[in-house]
């Protein structure tokens, strides 16, 4: 996906909030025909059981509660369906997905991550076009404009999206105001914000790095600045640049000055993404770099009140503040093999048709992928969600995650890579080897 294209994807997230911000609560948008329906007639239809895999097991999760009241509305309206939950974690259910694949297996609907991850399970043909889906009620003029290019391949979508997101620091006030600190304007005042937080018992900042897309999401925000904008991955995969650029080595040895500064927690690498942002939603670390998805947790934890958001700042003296890590979301798609492949749909159609109300509803609307209606404020978003919604209006253009943009072998080699940083330092330069190693062998 081209930066035009991202750009207007995330402008077009910032409108739908600004707009909409002003306006008043809503009512539901809608069911589907099924949905709709009538619950003694389909009482007498076949049971059949939809297996609904998704990566929102935290009970604490404003998604976690309105995929579960979904769900129950759901199965009420149609009493001859069942929606089994598989709620894992990312990377879990990334392995599982991977598994499943291989057998052609996929469950009724799963969980992909855009452009390139989910370009083999397209070019497979384990995935349903949903064209007719988002015909049906309406339900694709509920997303951004340009959001739902980066799920479809030759004319046809193949995921629906529940976000669409840039990455931001958040940081606990009351903890920096402890330490006597203030918000970096560097990377270089990071690090010493870091080790002066530290020195006073605090957690300067936590991950949990056992997923290992979370330190690459932090890496490629670095690299983002040492490259002096976006677009270094698409360089590379056009051999105009290789992984031995400076740029990339100056990003890992930057990324290194963090880890080694004591940055992160203890153990960092056996914490899962929950259990990382777990530290930071129960006040025990005082910065959390994340995508503003995370806004809805924390507004909904103890720190809730207490907690600022802030731009990644330049990295030795490089980079644009304005140019963030964007993220439009994993997609919901549904399995081309599926045994009840209308109902899959009638039921992910009704989830996505509800998905802005309920998220709105359960404080989780702040970089959602479809129009929302309500008044932010009146509904008590907090002063940090509001934030969230500002700095979405001063999007100037960004990078997609690394495994968005690269083939799955290269990925994996990164992630690995990036990883071991957490527990090993290692030479800038051989880390960017290891790096145009894995992409030599997997662009033969």
């Amino acid at each position: 996906m081209n930066k035009r294209k991202t750009l207007k994807a995330v402008l077009a997230g910032t409108m739908a909030i600004s707009l909409t911000a002003c306006g008043t609560g809503g009512e539901s948008t809608g069911s589907t025909g099924a949905a709709g329906g009538d619950a003694g007639k389909d009482a007498k239809k076949d049971k059949i059981t939809i297996t609904f895999q998704n990566i929102w097991p935290d009970a604490t999760d404003p998604k976690n509660k309105l995929m579960k009241k979904v769900v129950a509305d759901y199965e009420a309206k149609n009493p001859n369906v069942k929606i089994e939950l598989d709620s894992l974690n990312t990377d879990q259910q990334k392995m599982k997905l991977k598994t499943q694949a291989a057998s052609k297996e996929v469950p009724d609907i799963t969980v992909v991550n855009p452009a390139e991850q989910m370009k083999p399970f397209v070019e497979a043909g384990l995935l349903a076009p949903l064209n007719d889906m988002l015909d049906q009620n309406g339900l694709k003029g509920t997303f951004q404009q340009g959001i739902l290019d980066y799920y479809s391949f030759n004319g046809n979508t193949y995921a629906v999206p529940d976000g669409n997101n840039i990455g931001v620091v958040y940081y606990n006030k009351e903890l920096f105001e402890k330490g006597g600190v203030k918000i970096p304007t560097t990377f270089e005042e990071m690090v010493e914000t870091v080790k002066t937080l530290k020195s006073k018992g605090i957690q300067p900042m936590v991950i949990g790095e056992k997923d290992t897309w979370t330190g690459s999401f932090l890496f490629m925000n670095i690299l983002l600045r040492t490259n002096n904008g976006p677009g270094f991955l698409k360089d590379v995969a056009a051999k105009k640049k290789t992984f031995e650029d400076p740029a990339f080595v100056e990003a890992v040895s930057k990324m290194q000055d963090l880890i080694q500064a004591g940055a992160f927690q203890e153990g960092v690498t056996s914490f899962d993404y929950n259990a990382g942002e777990n530290l930071f939603k129960t006040g025990k670390a005082a910065m959390y770099y994340m995508g503003s998805w995370a806004t809805g947790g924390i507004e909904t934890s103890s720190v809730n009140g207490k907690v600022g958001v802030f731009k990644f700042p330049t990295v030795g003296g490089k980079g644009n503040p304005d140019e963030y890590m964007l993220a439009p979301g994993s997609g919901f798609a549904v399995s081309a093999n599926s045994k009840h492949l209308k109902e899959t749909k009638d039921f992910l159609n009704y989830l996505m048709i509800n998905y802005p109300k309920e998220a709105f509803a359960n404080k989780g609307a702040v970089g959602v992928a479809q129009t929302v209606e309500g008044d932010f404020k009146a509904a008590g978003y907090s002063d940090m969600a509001v934030e969230i919604t500002n700095l979405f209006k001063s999007v100037k253009g960004g990078d997609l995650a690394f495994d968005n943009s690269m083939n799955p072998g290269t990925s994996q080699a990164h992630l690995t890579s990036i990883q071991n940083l957490f527990v090993q330092k290692k030479e800038p330069k051989d880390v960017a080897k290891e790096h145009q190693t894995a992409f030599e062998a997997n662009n033969k």
